[in-house]
Parts: structure tokens; sequence; C-alpha cells
């Protein structure tokens, strides 16, 4: 994996966030979240610094936080606020970094712009996360398509939930993407259980060269 990776999901609440958990604490990555929408529960970034429990140097500030949970670009508008595209880059940061989007790839930023544009602009690896449910097949591989048509190159699939063998094998054969791992359901997730997780159902050379 190249030093800066793009962590997204086929839809919100796939399980984004303890991923990128989980790989922050196996491969000793810094973690940005952009963009934040909503503050109930606490931001994105608080949450993975409680589950990892790595000091604050290894995340990075969001560059927009909005009240409201909904799609960034109606949480800025709502906060009279806005999203600008041209000069969002990723700021620098001396060490691997995991960069986690917010929902899906066609989350709209501004009335102008998806996350997915955002992600072609900045020409990173991405790891797409999809949840273990019904639909999985479909949402996966649609999400594929997407990031195929813009050239964003994938990494590979994270899958999150309960075990389906057929459903990441017929994900793998039509996509013909690296399946990384499965990250199960966690009841109580911390820094032990994500390690364990990934030491149960990852391999560390799928990540590092």
């Amino acid at each position: 994996m190249t030093d800066r990776c793009i962590i997204t999901g086929t839809d919100t609440g796939v399980g984004k966030t303890m991923v990128a958990s989980m790989l922050m604490l196996a491969l000793g990555a810094g973690y940005w979240k952009p963009v934040q929408s909503g503050l109930e529960g606490g931001v994105d970034t608080k949450i993975v610094q409680k589950l990892t429990g790595l000091p604050a140097e290894r995340f990075l500030e969001e560059r927009y936080v909005f009240s409201e949970p909904l799609s960034p670009h109606r949480a800025a508008e709502l906060d009279n606020a806005q999203i600008d595209v041209e000069s969002f880059t990723v700021p620098a940061y001396d060490g691997p970094l995991l960069i986690e989007g917010a929902g899906g790839l066609m989350v709209p930023l501004t009335r102008e712009n998806l996350f997915i544009n955002l992600f072609r602009k900045w020409n990173l690896p991405v790891i797409l996360v999809a949840r273990m449910a019904l639909g999985t097949i479909n949402h996966t591989l649609l999400s594929l398509e997407a990031l195929w048509a813009r050239d964003i190159p994938v990494y590979g699939l994270i899958f999150v939930g309960e075990d389906n063998p057929d459903t990441i094998r017929t994900i793998a054969d039509f996509s013909k993407t690296p399946v990384l791992g499965r990250l199960p359901w966690l009841d109580s997730p911390d820094a032990e259980s994500l390690t364990s997780a990934f030491g149960n159902h990852f391999r560390l050379e799928d990540f590092v060269s």
C-alpha cells in the first residue's frame, strides 16, 4: 500500500470507521477525516482515537465540520459554509495516512461535485468497505464500476460483518479485485479486539511491500 490511502464505502454505516481504526493499529498509520457531517455522538476522529487509544499526533484535524448529519453539500448550506473543491488537498503527514470518506462514493460535496470527484483529483488508491448484508453484491459492483470509470486505483475490498463466503467469492470473481479480508462485528470494539481481528482475518503482507 502507498503512504496514503482512501477508505471509502458502498454506503453509509458500512463500517469504514471501524476498518480505519483497525488499519491504524496494524499499519502504524495516521488518520484524517476531511469532512465531518453531524456532531451528535462525537466526530469520527474522536471515535477512532478512543477505539485505538492512539495519541493525538496520529490524527489530523478535519478540513470541514458541519453541525447536521446530512450529505455534506446540504450540511454546509445549513451552516452557511461552502466546500472549496479546487483548493481541497491532502495535508502533509510523516508516515502512512488513512483518509476516511463520508458515506458512499456518490455523496455530494457541493451542488456541482461528488466525493468521488475529489478522490479522482487526489488520485490515491482506494480501499472499498462493504457490509455483509443483502444487496452487497450489487452495491459493491456498482461502486467498483464508478471507481473504474474514473480511473481511480482500487487497492482492494474489505468486508464487515458475518461471514458469507459465497458473497465474497461472487464479488471477487466478477470484479477481479483483491479481497483483503473481513472484519467481524465486534461486541465491544477496542484496540485489543481490533488488533486480534486483524491478526485472525487479514495478512499484513497484503498491506505492506
